[in-house]
């Protein structure tokens, strides 16, 4: 049987250590963001990063153990999962996946839209980047299978949630490298549609 569900407003609310230590995570990501956009990323070092969030080294080492792990790590993995266990027990898996991406990026648009930017254009030049994603990639996807268990009973080590939710994490990542490439020019929630589309229904068949 699938957990009890909860929504965000069921959770308590944050205690102060838990609220110091998101604001010293957002201080060490912005200062590394300014940085990385006055000197370009290979030239940035902790050092800086440490210098202008105004914490020592070896607290950003802390909370990030490398620099990639600044760049790569964002708040949306709690969000995107709150969001998935609320959603209707009859909703479609497409539906679902449909709310709790745009949801997602709908909050990380309005609310840092240039380091979302940032981020996904890190991701395609500086392999380190790239190569620190791919590896992130396994670690949100055992969490995506975590709840997707909880809301279909099924084993979260099943073969079957193992091949789905890395799809996901795996059309995500090219829709994230597609819409750096082409200059993110396009809408990121219609290319995060268009990518749950091919889940759902498969390869077009290019014919008309």
């Amino acid at each position: 049987m699938p957990a009890p569900r909860t929504t965000p407003a069921d959770r308590p609310p944050l205690g102060l250590r838990e609220r110091k230590k998101i604001k010293t995570r957002q201080a060490i990501r912005c200062a590394t963001y300014a940085l990385i956009e006055e000197q370009g990323y290979d030239a940035t070092t902790i050092e800086q990063i440490a210098d202008r969030a105004e914490v020592s080294p070896s607290t950003v080492f802390r909370y990030f153990p490398t620099k990639e792990d600044i760049v790569i790590t964002d708040e949306w993995d709690p969000v995107m999962l709150e969001e998935l266990r609320a959603r209707p027990e009859g909703e479609s898996w497409a539906d679902t996946l449909r709310h709790v991406m745009r949801t997602a990026l709908d909050l990380s648009l309005a609310e840092e839209p240039d380091v979302t930017r940032l981020r996904t254009r890190l991701g395609v030049e500086v392999p380190a980047v790239r190569s620190r994603m791919f590896e992130s990639m396994s670690a949100t996807g055992l969490l995506l299978r975590e709840a997707l268990a909880e809301r279909s009973g099924l084993d979260a080590d099943s073969l079957e949630l193992r091949v789905f939710a890395m799809s996901v994490m795996g059309g995500l990542m090219e829709v994230s490298h597609y819409w750096a490439e082409t200059g993110h020019r396009d809408d990121i929630r219609e290319l995060a549609d268009r990518a749950l589309d091919v889940l759902e229904h498969g390869l077009p068949t290019g014919k008309t």
